[in-house]
């Protein structure tokens, strides 16, 4: 190999030589697929192909959905307490 030219032999009438750029288009588009897919694990980073301005979506959905989910919980669960204080209140003159 010349480590100047960056030829590894010399050049022959038999060998076919191939260009590397659509192997080189492709390798590209494979590494923004690769780092779309990073980057869908972070909230805010933009998707490859989402709309502009998006970023902060999915942070967005998911606190809206988890607080609306808190809520149902939070009155679920006073709900029920609730009940059960009035059910012994109730049955407190009884026993």
């Amino acid at each position: 190999m010349d480590p100047e030219t960056g030829t590894i032999t010399q050049e022959r009438k038999d060998s076919i030589q191939y260009s590397m750029e659509p192997v080189f288009e492709r390798v590209d588009k494979l590494d923004a697929i690769a780092d779309d897919l990073v980057n869908s694990l972070s909230p805010s980073n933009p998707l490859l192909n989402s709309w502009p301005g998006r970023e902060n979506t999915s942070y967005m959905a998911g606190f809206y959905g988890n607080t609306f989910y808190g809520v149902i919980i939070g009155l679920a669960f006073s709900g029920l307490l609730a009940l059960v204080i009035y059910i012994a209140s109730l049955m407190r003159g009884v026993v």
